[in-house]
């Protein structure tokens, strides 16, 4: 897998609606964001350009109207944060991240019938 640039919490946040929507207008994400965050159209402007700048997003222009797609898969992006993540906390020990979890009831019983489930199909 090659490393995917880093982007910020608010720049995921654009992307999120990006990924769910594509291909989406410069107009429907601004709308899409407008009402979950408390971020001015100008702010969501800037952290698209900071998305195309990096190589997140490609775009082309409709008329007059922007449309963005992303060049890069969710799946792959969340695959390599999850693993910056394990290393960063966890020194890529997975069984230490999860037993932080369950010692700390951050797992709730149905999501670890549901490990127990997945575990026993491997």
């Amino acid at each position: 897998m090659k490393d995917l640039p880093q982007i910020s919490e608010a720049e995921f946040e654009v992307m999120k609606i990006i990924w769910k929507y594509a291909p989406i207008s410069t107009n429907e994400i601004t709308d899409r964001l407008v009402k979950t965050t408390t971020w001015s159209p100008k702010t969501i402007q800037t952290l698209i350009k900071r998305l195309v700048t990096k190589g997140i997003l490609s775009y082309e222009k409709q008329s007059r109207v922007f449309v963005y797609t992303p060049l890069v898969d969710e799946a792959e992006y969340i695959g390599q944060e999850s693993n910056t993540f394990l290393n960063r906390f966890y020194d890529g020990n997975i069984t230490a991240m999860l037993s932080a979890y369950i010692n700390n009831d951050k797992l709730s019983e149905a999501e670890i019938d549901e490990l127990r489930s997945l575990l026993s199909k491997n």
